[in-house]
């Protein structure tokens, strides 16, 4: 009987050729292992004499890291998730060749001929001008559309059944809602100058530890649709700013493609929108700071620094893309689900438009709190983002995660409010400018 092993550059050109025939015999294969996580192995097999490249994805058995055991049935959920996921938008994601449950492994297309988004603004490349209409399409037919509103409740309970996904939910329950307001296995990575910071703002707020703790309650019971559960600007790709990108055959792509969905689960579908608009305000944060090119003395965290820093630089074309995006995103998403409404059958009459639009509501004021909460986990807990890690001891690194923090604060507590989305937008560049923290 089969087993599961683990594969190298190796021997996945053998498997790929003799189990899976997705490559001829004798022909000539390049295999380089291109993940750089902890859990999975991530390879890229290319063929030398007709270019066509194949990505594989194998599930381990046990964390690089400590030689933690771990549970490989997040592969079948993954490779589960993206099948329902293209079965409602294929335009957005990665087209799946094989699926092999013994070894956990998805071969899928090889996306290179997009950019990870994160690196891509990291690198200072523009938002495409239609990433905001494409994300808030994915949400709406793609993960909307898992809901009740267009499943029927005996499918959708076994759905729920079937994502039930204990393990990585538990790090999502720990790491963003639990550990940065209380660190309780002192876990946090609090940069060095924002210690006292860090007690007063988080761990001393009762009032946004409540909030906290109540997000914590929703993500934990809001079994609303399946939900990607990871869906930030590192599992996204994009192609170039016309929308389109051409692959190696030639094909004309959509410009962006969502992978990854291996936290997935059935759970509130304002986690994922708020994860897109909490790391489109980090990469707002980074590159204001980091293009930024004039001194200023006032610019200090507080008087903890002993010398000025740069002081962000005024808005301009690259970053109003990114405010643009944020501030447009929970409206796109709101009127492409009604849409979604008027055009799909729904799973039962007594869905109205009055309760769709509730509904919607909540879903947005789940978004902006489940923002801060990424916001605030990225910049204190165990798994920080990797812009703020890019800034590596650089002084404005204290300020810079003072301002987010702030920022992600408000969407927490304010997340119901009328108005919260373009009010923080203008709270966040009013602060950017002026050092208010």
């Amino acid at each position: 009987m089969a087993e599961h092993y683990l594969l190298d550059t190796e021997t996945v050109k053998t498997y790929l050729v003799e189990k899976l025939k997705l490559f001829s015999l004798n022909e000539p294969l390049v295999a380089e292992e291109i993940g750089d996580g902890n859990i999975n192995y991530v390879f890229r097999v290319c063929s030398r004499t007709s270019g066509k490249s194949i990505i594989v994805k194998q599930a381990d058995r046990l964390l690089r890291s400590s030689g933690r055991p771990l549970d490989i049935t997040r592969s079948k959920r993954e490779a589960e998730a993206l099948r329902i996921y293209a079965a409602l938008t294929p335009q957005f994601i990665p087209r799946i060749y094989a699926y092999d449950d013994t070894m956990s492994a998805i071969c899928m297309e090889d996306i290179s001929y997009c950019g990870n988004l994160r690196k891509e603004l990291m690198a200072g490349r523009p938002l495409p001008a239609n990433f905001a209409e494409n994300a808030a399409s994915f949400l709406a037919d793609a993960v909307f559309g898992t809901s009740d509103l267009f499943v029927s409740p005996e499918e959708k309970k076994e759905r729920v059944k079937a994502f039930i996904n204990p393990e990585l939910c538990a790090i999502s329950e720990t790491l963003v809602f639990s550990e940065p307001y209380c660190n309780g296995k002192n876990r946090n990575r609090i940069t060095p100058g924002n210690e006292a910071f860090i007690q007063k703002t988080l761990y001393n707020d009762e009032a946004l530890k409540a909030e906290a703790a109540s997000l914590r309650e929703t993500f934990m019971n809001k079994a609303e649709a399946l939900i990607h559960g990871d869906l930030h600007t590192g599992s996204i790709f994009i192609g170039n700013n016309t929308g389109t990108a051409i692959d190696k055959n030639g094909t004309t792509e959509p410009c962006m493609k969502i992978i990854d969905p291996e936290f997935a689960f059935y759970g509130p579908i304002g986690y994922d929108l708020g994860n897109i608009i909490a790391h489109l305000y980090c990469a707002w944060m980074y590159v204001a700071f980091t293009r930024g090119a004039c001194c200023d003395e006032k610019f200090y965290a507080q008087g903890e620094l002993q010398s000025p820093v740069s002081q962000p630089r005024a808005a301009d074309d690259f970053t109003e893309r990114i405010a643009a995006a944020i501030e447009t995103l929970p409206q796109l998403f709101t009127a492409k689900a009604l849409e979604r409404c008027k055009t799909v059958p729904l799973s039962d009459p007594l869905y109205n438009e009055r309760y769709i639009r509730r509904r919607l509501t909540e879903i947005r004021a789940d978004a902006y709190g489940f923002a801060g909460t990424e916001i605030i986990r990225r910049a204190v807990g165990d798994t920080k983002i990797a812009e703020f890690d890019a800034m590596g001891s650089d002084p404005r690194r204290i300020t810079m995660e003072r301002i987010v923090i702030k920022i992600a604060c408000r969407l927490i507590k304010r997340r119901r409010q009328a108005g919260v989305g373009a009010g923080t937008v203008a709270y966040f560049r009013k602060t950017l400018l002026n050092n208010e923290i």
